[in-house]
């Protein structure tokens, strides 16, 4: 899955691009929070300290803002695919970089868990868009971890252990934030910091060569 944009430190906003940007996670919060059928574009104007021709200005109407909250904070697939698709990495550096694109969204706190409760939201109350999420998004990443795993495990065309392989590789990742509630109340120390959310990164990075490890194994007749 496509996760949030990491932090980066940008130049000073304009006021426009300040008013957008309030616009945005002001939306952000009240979708997770109420769907997008239950919210109106006169509560997040005010939540956002703007009014509503404002939200037709930047995004022409409630569905435009709604699309706008639900791809722009995140971070592009073909950034992701960048991370960790390049035929040259190695496989440690290719799952290393899968699994920065889906810990360093985490250090953002709050914005990342409303990022998740509207995915979440979306899946209960579809819209359409989810299901664009998973074309245009979700798939180009698991197509190109299938490349990488193909490479690494040696084999020419994907068969269905490695599709398996690659959607046990992005779980672990992807359940640090579908299962972040679990985690905080059964282990509260594993996500406490920036420290041992970087912990995070090491160990997966870890476990995922393992499977990797295992499935070469397999298919050698020696695991």
């Amino acid at each position: 899955m496509t996760e949030i944009n990491p932090a980066r430190p940008r130049a000073p906003r304009s006021d426009g691009e300040q008013s957008r940007e309030r616009l945005l996670h002001a939306a952000l919060a009240l979708f997770a929070q109420q769907g997008f059928a239950k919210t109106s574009t006169r509560e997040i104007a005010e939540a956002a300290g703007t009014n509503l021709a404002a939200i037709k200005y930047y995004f022409g109407d409630k569905a435009g803002l709604y699309r706008a909250v639900f791809f722009e904070l995140q971070s592009a697939p073909e950034e992701e695919i960048q991370r960790f698709g390049g035929a040259q990495l190695s496989l440690r550096d290719a799952l290393r970089g899968l699994y920065i694109g889906l810990i360093e969204p985490l250090k953002q706190g709050e914005l990342t868990t409303l990022c998740m409760k509207l995915h979440m939201r979306e899946m209960l109350e579809p819209t359409g868009l989810w299901a664009e999420e998973i074309d245009k998004g979700i798939r180009p990443m698991h197509e190109a971890l299938v490349e990488v795993l193909c490479r690494h495990v040696g084999v020419a065309r994907p068969d269905d252990e490695i599709q398996r392989l690659a959607v046990c590789v992005a779980a672990l990742g992807v359940h640090l934030h579908v299962g972040r509630d679990v985690t905080d109340a059964l282990a509260p120390s594993l996500n406490a910091t920036p420290d041992a959310l970087d912990r995070w990164l090491e160990r997966l990075v870890m476990y995922a060569e393992a499977m990797v490890a295992a499935e070469v194994q397999r298919r050698q007749g020696t695991g």
